[in-house]
């Protein structure tokens, strides 16, 4: 089946930024978005493979030429995206009221860390200041150890460039019923703040009763957690629910033991826990997995970075692929119909070149 992708056809013209907003546009260019990134002179754009998907233009926005070339671009876009702090954009002649003159249908996507507004608003931060202030950080590690960041995911990538992206989307599609375009405020402390609503969810019902790391799903349960195996690798546990939990036990051969504290004697937790870490260390990593593999215990390798590419179960979803020479994620979700194109490397281009090409103004 030959796809363009369900975004075919949409334009969007990013700004050269960091993390968060040049994911949420390689998820753009994935889906199939022409995606234009506009970067500064003597700049390299977004890190390796986040840059996929799109065509390059140097433009100098200080210079009257050079915001010139930009409002050219965005007359003819249907999605700007910009990640610089509040006010920078306005500063320099492109913010969203320049825009909506030139463009009123366009989707201006504003990705920062604190958003638009609030006493923050233009405060430096990182992604792990944005989640300790959402909440996010602090439930993050073991018990008694001080909270652990985990690697910009929550920040960055999924409160960040994948509400950004969620964003575009649903302004698409009011857009076809308004025919007008609007501003997104997409900010990482709300969207790592949106990705804790379960946790709430469990306070309010008093299901997250412990400190960090001693409740259900953060490690403190020890039906929940990671083990060492004999060889240092480690097997990631998810035997919540009973029928899983047995299966764990019967791999582990704990099955028929007597002594075995029962799965939910909180109090006996550590116990458990020891019998379990014993027991682990008994095989290697890949032995285990082996063992577990016909058992539905939720027992899973933990894989490295190189290694998850050929998982056979990644290798027949084709969940890897490779562009320019590096391996990286395919493009996801998986569209049946319309499915997203695989991704090449960044290409170099002109303003004149892109202008050519969307030299009819749009009306979809």
């Amino acid at each position: 089946m030959s796809s363009r992708g369900p975004l075919d056809g949409i334009r969007v013209v990013e700004l050269a930024g960091l993390a968060p907003a040049p994911f949420g546009c390689m998820i753009l260019a994935d889906l199939g978005a022409d995606v234009v990134l506009v970067d500064r002179p003597g700049g390299t754009g977004p890190i390796g493979p986040m840059q996929r998907g799109r065509r390059r233009v140097t433009v100098d926005l200080k210079s009257e030429t050079g915001r010139a070339e930009l409002l050219g671009l965005i007359e003819r876009a249907d999605v700007l995206v910009e990640g610089y702090r509040p006010g920078v954009a306005e500063r320099l002649g492109f913010g969203p009221d320049d825009c909506e003159r030139i463009n009123p249908r366009l989707i201006y996507a504003r990705m920062t860390g604190w958003g638009q507004d609030g006493p923050l608003a233009k405060a430096a931060g990182h992604d792990i200041d944005y989640i300790a202030i959402s909440g996010a950080l602090e439930p993050l590690g073991r018990p008694g150890e001080r909270p652990h960041a985990p690697v910009n995911l929550l920040g960055d990538f999924a409160g960040g460039g994948m509400l950004l992206a969620v964003g575009v989307l649903a302004a698409l599609v009011e857009r076809g019923v308004s025919g007008r375009g609007q501003v997104i405020d997409a900010a990482m402390v709300d969207g790592s703040s949106l990705l804790m609503t379960f946790l709430h969810g469990f306070l309010a019902e008093g299901r997250w009763p412990g400190g960090r790391g001693q409740n259900l799903l953060d490690g403190g349960a020890p039906f929940y957690d990671t083990y060492q195996a004999s060889d240092g690798g480690y097997l990631a546990v998810g035997s919540l629910e009973p029928q899983f939990y047995a299966a764990l036990l019967k791999g582990l051969g704990l099955d028929d033991d007597p002594d075995l504290p029962g799965q939910f004697d909180f109090a006996a937790w550590p116990e458990l826990r020891r019998r379990f870490t014993e027991r682990f260390a008994q095989r290697t990593r890949d032995e285990w997995a082996s063992i577990f593999e016909g058992l539905d215990a939720c027992v899973s390798p933990v894989l490295s970075l190189t290694e998850a590419p050929d998982h056979p179960h990644n290798r027949a979803r084709n969940a890897f692929i490779e562009v320019d020479g590096v391996v990286q994620p395919a493009p996801a979700p998986r569209l049946s119909r319309t499915p997203a194109p695989t991704p090449e490397a960044v290409k170099p281009a002109t303003v004149t070149e892109i202008l050519s090409g969307w030299a009819q103004i749009k009306t979809i």
